[in-house]
């Protein structure tokens, strides 16, 4: 992912999520990928998917047994 692309994803969840406090961040080391933050909080990971010659983008999110509590 190039910074183009991270600032166009950062743009579109802030709108489709209404928090301005989502972030997208290039990984170090990984161009494939990029973290996702509300604030400081590290919540997930973009990962780039160009199966069948079309980008798309998958959101990984891991939920805690323990943050449900």
């Amino acid at each position: 992912m190039d910074v183009q692309e991270v600032k166009k994803l950062d743009a579109y969840l802030k709108k489709l999520f209404g928090n301005p406090r989502l972030r997208v961040v290039p990984r170090p080391k990984k161009d494939d990928s990029a973290e996702v933050y509300v604030g400081d909080e590290f919540i997930g990971v973009l990962f780039v998917d160009d199966e069948d010659d079309e980008r798309s983008y998958n959101f990984q999110m891991a939920i805690l047994g323990a943050d449900l509590e």
